[in-house]
């Protein structure tokens, strides 16, 4: 799995206001969601915490968990209330219960699990009967119009972004990311295929309006079968 270590103080800075975060992914992920309130939530690859911190505010009790030491240690600053813990979703969540969250979100993680089917089923079992994943990830049409080639390859993608953060991620059709979904056994509870937030026209209009015309993200929320 990607770790940010080495860029995590920049992929904060960017993420806390950069068009695709601030203005797309968060606020409709967020939506996606509901209310938390008295909720215990896991963020699956929190990141530097911008998703902790949001849902903490709106009452929810939140376990964070990222695979960067670095980036665990910007969420611990930024949310003294949440509860935070390096751990690699490759890994089993050996510390976590059965059914023990209501709510799980993994925002913008899932292009870079190493293996899907293992995390996937690992959320699975510490989801509560009547729970919800939320997932957000990048639109299988947005990789194969920037790339090129077959919309159906499944492969790895290592690349280099804002020129120094090296990232490997996965390019996959639709149909094979969902069937690791559904392997694991969660179904499909409602898909978004997300607009950009009012707020981003003012601040990035070109991005808005490419937004507008053709998706970048992907979102999901599933329950357990």
């Amino acid at each position: 799995m990607t770790t940010y270590d080495a860029f995590a103080e920049a992929f904060d800075s960017h993420a806390r206001v950069s068009a695709y975060n601030a203005h797309y992914d968060r606020p409709s992920l967020l939506e996606l969601l509901g209310p938390v309130a008295g909720l215990r939530i896991l963020d699956a690859g929190c990141g530097s915490g911008l998703y902790a911190a949001e849902l903490t505010a709106r009452g929810a009790s939140v376990v964070g968990i990222d695979a960067s030491t670095e980036l665990i240690r910007i969420a611990r600053e930024r949310s003294e209330a949440g509860e935070f813990r390096v751990h690699d979703l490759s890994e089993p969540l050996s510390w976590a219960g059965s059914g023990e969250f209501d709510r799980i979100v993994m925002a913008l993680v899932l292009h870079h699990l190493p293996h899907p089917p293992v995390t996937l089923g690992e959320l699975h079992r510490v989801l509560a009967d009547d729970g919800h994943l939320l997932v957000s990830t990048v639109h299988p049409t947005s990789d194969w119009l920037r790339l090129g080639g077959s919309y159906f390859s499944d492969e790895l993608v290592s690349e280099t972004w804002h020129d120094d953060w090296d990232v490997t991620y996965r390019r996959a059709p639709l149909s094979a990311v969902l069937d690791d979904f559904f392997a694991a056994g969660f179904v499909v509870d409602a898909l978004v295929e997300p607009r950009p937030a009012p707020s981003m026209q003012a601040e990035y209009p070109e991005v808005h309006d490419k937004l507008e015309r053709e998706p970048a993200f992907i979102a999901f929320r599933f329950t357990k079968r």
